[in-house]
């Protein structure tokens, strides 16, 4: 992975781990550069704006000299550079922000396409907490949890970006039963009762983390 994002790379990193998928990441192109002309990688994720050498240069040395696969992840909105990617020979082109499932997904799509391993370890491995939107269910391994609408609505947010920090002003923006600065004080309370449904120990929770200063996440 080439990825000037620490903080990202490492979420990243950490969520394709529970899938078999080992990820190295790096933040200087060169030395991206220098490591897969010596070594065997089976498929690059790379960030056009990088330190040092643009993301689309580093694209076009990478499908001149290598097979290898690439998937764009890009903050970039200017479709020109989708385009431009695309026909230097990319594979795919990820808009950022993405949820992490969506990599996974796109990364095993084009490892089957080339014919890479992928172990079936990483075929099985299930998700801990699965939103069923169609359903309007949340189930942890494979268990059916019974949630209020508010704690449905920050439950079902936490799915979509887990992993990620998700503030308390998101919540707010995102879930139509918290429509005021005035509803914020109910949010801890909403997380502690949505903590004793899923949390083994509420006390000390494994999933549902308060990150302080910045809001929570859910890992697994």
């Amino acid at each position: 992975m080439l990825e000037d994002d620490t903080e990202l790379a490492d979420v990243l990193i950490q969520y394709l781990s529970k899938f078999n998928i080992s990820v190295r990441n790096f933040e200087d192109p060169y030395l991206a550069l220098s490591a897969i002309a010596l070594e065997d990688f089976d498929l690059i994720i790379l960030d056009l704006t990088l330190p040092g050498m643009d993301g689309l240069e580093v694209c076009k040395e990478l499908v001149t000299k290598y097979d290898i696969p690439i998937i764009i992840s890009s903050a970039r909105s200017d479709i020109t550079d989708k385009v431009i990617a695309l026909e230097l020979g990319a594979d795919d082109y990820l808009p950022k922000p993405y949820d992490p499932r969506e990599l996974e997904v796109r990364i095993k799509t084009i490892l089957r396409r080339f014919n890479k391993n992928i172990s079936k370890d990483a075929e099985e491995q299930k998700e801990l907490f699965v939103l069923d939107e169609e359903k309007q269910e949340i189930t942890k391994a494979g268990k059916f949890i019974k949630f209020t609408a508010a704690e449905f609505q920050i439950m079902s947010l936490m799915c979509k970006r887990k992993g990620f920090v998700v503030s308390r002003y998101d919540i707010l923006d995102s879930c139509d039963l918290f429509n005021s600065d005035e509803d914020s004080g109910s949010i801890a309370v909403i997380i502690n009762r949505i903590r004793h449904k899923i949390e083994n120990n509420p006390k000390n929770p494994r999933h549902f983390l308060t990150i302080r200063g910045m809001g929570y996440k859910l890992v697994e």
